[in-house]
């Protein structure tokens, strides 16, 4: 776990930061994490659940922006600004 708190949570992809938060949610739910990691782990948990509500609102809006032209194709979409 102690690489994985390296890493910026800025710079996960969606699928990454979901991993991670199930590792997360696997050792506190365990029960055999000391209290002072549990509170790190958990701190982390939060950070990666926002970039996860973040991505998942940036992808909404990209499908909101979807319009289908007349001969069925989609366009009107936007790339994905991820940094």
């Amino acid at each position: 776990m102690a690489e994985n708190t390296q890493v910026d949570v800025s710079r996960l992809t969606f699928e990454r930061a979901i991993e991670e938060l199930e590792t997360i949610v696997k050792r506190l739910e365990d029960g055999k994490v000391p209290l002072e990691e549990s509170v790190t782990i958990y701190e982390r948990g939060e950070a990666l659940k926002r970039r996860c509500e973040e991505l998942l609102r940036q992808a909404e809006a990209r499908v909101d922006k979807i319009t289908i032209d007349a001969s069925g194709q989609a366009n009107g979409t936007a790339p994905l600004d991820v940094q």
